[in-house]
């Protein structure tokens, strides 16, 4: 176990989920309470609401009415004894048919609980009274008619119907306060209800004060915390370990950030070695490079000039002494003349070779089409020698280097003139564009190559011929390779080929802007080229 895994682990918190299931459990809880105390406040509120307005308040309006009937029988009653009209007996009649409705009413209205059995003993008294009122009195007096008021019954009745009087007072007094009691306590059970709501409010905001504050313990004060000490590597302390607070799953990010730093610090140390390695690489090659360019000078200057001088009185000395002497010391001497010219051959082409892509020249649009021109007009005797004929599709314009892409075409060219079998040498140079970059080709019916050599002849001093078959150094194909890959393209030998040679190979450049029309291809006529533009290249 590793020591950051060791530090991670004693360091490490409550997990998250645990923590979030806690908050989550309290939140519910307390919206459980909350509803259920809400829930009580509401019935409680709902059940004096209806004590008040659905029984109370109409029972004491009926508590009224029953009184007036009361009142409207003693009336007819007293008209009744008082004028003996038979008629006083209706306000007898409906006051008599109002009381049972109001006490049928009252009945109903009365609540279920020990104030209400309450009212309803006060309302049995006053039935009670009324109906002995009633029986005692008027019932007698009604079917007595008419009398003196100040008779003994009517001094009777006055007595009965100032208790009946009494009982409905004390009742109505018993109902009024009960309806004051219900209305106080309506007020509180509203007063507990809002008293309720702000609480739940406050305890509400309380919880999201107290989960805001451990969210922001939990999570957001760790994870800036990390957010710092990466930050702190990203400027470039790579060597700074971190360090992880909080729940357990920061505390494991943090561990796993710590191990995706230490492969950083691992990869930017395995790519300094290599860098340092290339750099190392880059000044060896720029040392070797310096190797070459003195080669190449003292290659072009200091071996060139004793070897004009081996091959310039090697010449005077066929020029003098041929045919005075015998004839092995003119062999010697031919011999020692032919090494010279080839060893002056090799050298240019070596140093020509050596130069492809080395050179800071600039690039720029290059006509395939006039270097191709230029390479005919540098081929002309040889191919006035030969006869041979030349022609291509039209060639496009791409980017490049002037003098070596005259080059490569002047050696392929060249080569496939050389290269020539019995008949007339005939050579056509193509070009199409596949969609990304250019393809040429340049085809011959020479004597051909063989499959089997097909790399082979791409490799500076790679001879398929005698030296005596055909002249030649073995760099030519070698040195279109080179500038072929110095354009960022590619060559090879076309394997299809049933007759002759043919050589492809690819550049980037520009797409065509209008695609070409499929024409005969036509015989290309040299133009002299600029100076600089006629290069002899080593051949094949």
């Amino acid at each position: 176990m590793t020591g950051i895994e060791t530090r991670t682990k004693r360091r490490r918190g409550p997990r998250m989920r645990q923590v979030v299931g806690l908050a989550l459990g309290l939140l519910a809880l307390v919206i459980v309470i909350s509803a259920a105390v809400g829930a009580f406040a509401i019935s409680r509120l709902n059940d004096s609401r209806d004590t008040v307005l659905d029984r109370l308040e109409p029972a004491a309006n009926t508590s009224l009415r029953l009184e007036n009937a009361l009142i409207d029988q003693e009336t007819g009653v007293r008209g009744r004894l008082i004028s003996g009209d038979p008629s006083f007996r209706e306000p007898y009649t409906v006051g008599r048919a109002e009381e049972d409705r109001a006490y049928t009413r009252l009945d109903e209205l009365l609540p279920s609980s020990a104030e209400g059995d309450r009212l309803r003993a006060d309302l049995a008294d006053v039935r009670a009274k009324a109906q002995a009122w009633r029986s005692s009195y008027a019932e007698p007096a009604l079917a007595q008619g008419r009398s003196d008021p100040d008779s003994l019954l009517s001094d009777q009745g006055k007595g009965l119907f100032d208790a009946l009087r009494q009982a409905i007072t004390n009742q109505q007094t018993h109902l009024n306060d009960a309806r004051l009691a219900a209305r106080a306590e309506l007020a509180e059970d509203a007063r507990m209800l809002t008293a309720t709501l702000i609480s739940v409010a406050v305890l509400f905001a309380g919880l999201l004060v107290v989960v805001g504050l451990l969210f922001r313990r939990m999570v957001t004060q760790p994870l800036e915390h990390l957010g710092e000490q990466v930050r702190r590597v990203t400027k470039g302390d790579y060597g700074h370990e971190l360090t992880g607070r909080g729940p357990a799953e920061i505390t494991a990010l943090t561990h796993d950030v710590n191990s995706m730093r230490d492969r950083i610090v691992e990869e930017l140390r395995s790519t300094e070695a290599a860098r340092v390695l290339v750099d190392e690489q880059a000044e060896d090659l720029r040392r070797s490079n310096a190797e070459l360019e003195q080669f190449a000078y003292v290659a072009s200057h200091d071996l060139q000039e004793p070897l004009r001088k081996v091959a310039s009185f090697c010449q005077l000395l066929e020029k003098r002494y041929k045919g005075q002497l015998d004839e092995r010391a003119d062999q010697y001497i031919a011999f020692a003349v032919d090494g010279a010219k080839r060893m002056q051959t090799l050298i240019n082409d070596l140093l020509t070779f050596s130069r492809v892509g080395r050179l800071d020249t600039e690039r720029g649009d290059v006509d395939l089409g006039r270097c191709l021109d230029h390479a005919l007009h540098a081929l002309a005797a040889a191919r006035e020698e030969s006869d041979a004929e030349v022609t291509a599709d039209p060639l496009p314009t791409v980017v490049g280097d002037a003098l070596l892409l005259g080059q490569l075409v002047q050696n392929l060219v060249g080569n496939a003139i050389k290269f020539r079998a019995e008949a007339v040498p005939r050579v056509h140079l193509g070009a199409r564009w596949d969609g990304e970059q250019w393809e040429f080709s340049c085809t011959d019916n020479g004597i051909g190559i063989e499959s089997q050599y097909a790399d082979r002849i791409f490799v500076i001093f790679q001879r398929l011929h005698p030296k005596d078959a055909y002249a030649g150094t073995g760099i030519g194909l070698a040195m279109c390779k080179k500038i072929v890959e110095y354009h960022g393209g590619r060559i090879w030998l076309d394997p299809d080929t049933e007759s002759g040679t043919t050589i492809r190979w690819t550049l980037p450049g520009p797409p065509p802007k209008d695609p070409p029309a499929t024409a005969a291809a036509e015989p290309h006529d040299s133009v002299p080229p600029p100076a600089e533009a006629v290069v002899e290249l080593p051949a094949r």
